[in-house]
């Protein structure tokens, strides 16, 4: 939470100055520590801030948050405007699309002042609705609050649900009598946060290592027992590899996968008898991923098994390993299969061809296929809320960079599209009042890498515009082009917003990502460097008004860039960077380590080792001059320590040469989604363009 500033006098920590002289920036107290692999020594003179319980560490981010608020004094009045402006924004009574199950309609609902939702059922054709939970009363003595995942049982009598109130996504699962009102005794303790009811007596859960947090136990509980008896159904002991637990959407299988980066294996148990060994259905392999779709006659499968960008196989349920798996829809060099949604008559593929998603309805007959139109440049469109495998008509989200959103209902069989909802944005915005597009640009390497843009229309292409270019570029996960009522804020003050999809997401397909990642992920920051070069020749900015974001890897892509061009940029903002490459991937007792050596590489391997060194953003920062920098992270932060983006800054201040802004802000009671509740994350973003206004002169 953001604190006020509070000057404080003859208080001196190993890493702080009197806090009296807060126009000097906090200085971190070096205590070298040496870092020996492959004989190659290394020199870490901050790594003593890798201990959240001492309490010097804790004084250097609180006097960092105080630091920062002193040099965006200035901004405060613009922040608070900011936030009002962001909420005034969205609606404030809403709620989601209703959707039918087992009987009744299911639906969650915002309400005024309110940052979390209420969950809610009636019966099929009555009007009598029915409280689910009100998330509200369950945050209400915590700083932080997520509900994670909830599932009803098959006699719609108790609702499990599970609650994350630390930010580290450990999860507790509840079980509640929607009968009486009442909860069971027991409470299951670090778990994902993910919970699937076999039976009417017995749900499955994934327990988390406590060091790792891998999930690498799936348990069966059974109602009114304690959590010490519930039954462990597997383990999965390769450290690579992390485990979850699910139900078929036809609902007659209990489904265990094994996951690595690179491989998958699953596992069957007959939902009807919860406690039966779980059957193998094709053992891992290195390289081969697949995934399942269960189907009344058998089941549909996702796999690389002969082409990168996936292609659909069938096998029956008692033949199911991989050489009795019949080709279905073949791979193609053009178009990546994402992902199938499964019904009794149809199935819809989820596809990406040229950087855009196509929905592809396949008639299972006659295998007889369609895509569903879409017109605009640039786009985003996903599937939602089908889980009822008996249904005839496939629900849909829609939205581009200047398209607020709608849900869509269509016919599988009519071929016909029916609006079920559509997003507002309080005030007056316009559509046409902004111009999105897409552009390519030819990086380097010759390769040519899409760039989608948005500004308000009338614009000048004299490079005046202040332009800020986002991009994620990491574990194959693609960056499309959405909507965000936030970015507004942005674009009406004469901003140009743009997202670069960059090699190592998978945007233009499974090479996309291979081709940057392990030894090939520096082509990930140079597609960045020359996309914002790109901007600059085609007139939209200048290097005085380019600014730079990215979060978690995207953080590292930041850190990276502006070790090799720091000249390019005025500013980046980098939230949870992931800023230690090397530090990081040596220690494998860190959460999400090992099952990442296949996307970074195992630096106990010379060749990855030097190779990670060679960009890891810590390891290159130099005594020369960087743009502004603002640095968030979160004390409770599971997926990337505070410690790299707290030593990334500490390092930049010893070695940087210029007078510009370096500003870290810890969410002392966040992990690494930031701030929860409906709102409450709106002040991080009122920060964020603050930041970036300030630097632009603009007041207002």
């Amino acid at each position: 939470m953001r604190s006020t500033i509070i000057i404080l006098s003859l208080i001196f920590t190993s890493c702080t100055q009197n806090m009296n002289e807060l126009t000097l920036p906090p200085r971190c107290d070096k205590q070298p520590h040496t870092l020996t692999i492959h004989n190659d020594e290394r020199i870490d003179n901050y790594y003593w801030l890798n201990d959240r319980e001492n309490p010097k560490v804790i004084e250097y981010l609180k006097d960092e948050n105080e630091y920062t608020l002193y040099a965006l004094r200035s901004t405060e009045k613009l922040q608070k405007d900011l936030y009002k402006e962001l909420k005034s924004r969205i609606k404030k009574d809403d709620s989601s699309v209703p959707y039918e199950w087992h009987g009744y309609i299911y639906w969650r609902e915002f309400k005024k002042g309110k940052e979390y939702p209420k969950y809610w059922r009636k019966k099929i054709e009555s009007s009598s609705d029915e409280l689910l939970m009100d998330c509200n009363l369950l945050a209400d003595h915590y700083d932080y609050f997520d509900f994670g995942d909830y599932d009803i049982s098959k006699n719609n009598k108790l609702m499990a649900y599970s609650m994350d109130t630390l930010s580290r996504r450990i999860y507790q699962i509840k079980i509640k009598n929607l009968e009486t009102g009442k909860h069971f005794k027991e409470v299951l303790e670090n778990t994902t946060g993910s919970v699937t009811w076999a039976d009417d007596e017995t749900i499955f859960y994934a327990v988390q290592d406590k060091e790792t947090l891998r999930s690498y136990q799936i348990y069966a509980h059974r109602l009114g027992t304690e959590q010490h008896n519930d039954v462990l159904i597997y383990e999965e002991k390769d450290e690579t590899f992390s485990c979850y637990v699910y139900k078929s959407k036809s609902e007659k299988y209990i489904i265990i996968n094994s996951s690595s980066t690179l491989s998958d294996e699953y596992r069957l148990i007959d939902a009807e008898r919860p406690f039966s060994k779980p059957v193998l259905f094709q053992k891992r392999e290195r390289g081969l991923e697949y995934s399942l779709y269960h189907h009344p006659k058998g089941f549909y499968i996702l796999t690389n098994q002969d082409h990168k960008n996936f292609s659909i196989k069938f096998c029956n349920s008692n033949h199911t390993k991989k050489g009795n798996w019949e080709t279905v829809i073949k791979g193609s060099n053009d178009t990546l299969i994402e992902g199938i949604d499964m019904f009794n008559s149809h199935m819809v593929v989820s596809e990406r061809s040229n950087g855009l998603v196509n929905l592809k309805v396949v008639d299972l007959d006659s295998l007889k296929t369609h895509l569903i139109p879409f017109k605009e440049p640039t786009y985003v469109v996903q599937t939602t809320t089908n889980i009822n495998i008996e249904s005839k008509k496939l629900r849909f989200f829609y939205t581009s960079l200047i398209n607020p959103g709608s849900v869509y209902e269509y016919d599988l069989e009519k071929n016909e599209t029916s609006t079920l909802k559509v997003r507002e944005v309080l005030g007056e915005y316009n559509e046409a009042d902004y111009i999105s597009k897409r552009l390519w640009v030819e990086v380097r390497d010759g390769t040519k890498v899409p760039l989608s843009l948005v500004h308000k229309r009338g614009i000048t292409l004299d490079r005046s515009n202040p332009t800020l270019l986002y991009a994620y570029g990491s574990y194959g996960y693609s960056i499309d082009a959405t909507f965000s009522s936030n970015r507004l804020s942005l674009l009406d003050r004469g901003f140009v917003f743009a997202i670069a999809h960059i090699r190592g997401g998978e945007e233009m397909g499974r090479s996309w990502y291979e081709n940057g990642k392990l030894l090939k992920k520096k082509n990930t920051f140079y597609d960045f460097i020359d996309c914002s070069k790109s901007l600059i020749e085609e007139g939209y900015c200048s290097s005085n008004n380019l600014y730079a974001a990215g979060g978690s890897a995207g953080g590292l892509l930041m850190g990276a860039v502006i070790n090799i061009e720091p000249d390019l940029y005025n500013g980046v903002i980098a939230h949870v960077p992931f800023v230690d490459v090397v530090t990081t991937m040596l220690d494998e007792s860190i959460p999400l380590t090992t099952g990442e050596y296949d996307e970074w590489g195992n630096p106990n391997n010379e060749e990855y080792y030097h190779y990670m060194k060679s960009y890891s953003p810590y390891d290159n920062i130099d005594k020369k001059d960087y743009p502004n920098l603002l640095v968030t992270t979160g004390l409770h932060d599971s997926q990337v320590q505070y410690w790299e983006p707290a030593k990334w800054v500490a390092k930049l201040r010893e070695l940087k040469t210029d007078d510009r802004l370096l500003l870290l802000k810890t969410n002392m009671s966040a992990g690494h989604g930031g701030a929860s509740g409906r709102f409450e994350y709106l002040k991080e973003i009122a920060l964020d363009y603050a930041f970036l206004m300030h630097l632009e002169g603009i007041t207002n």
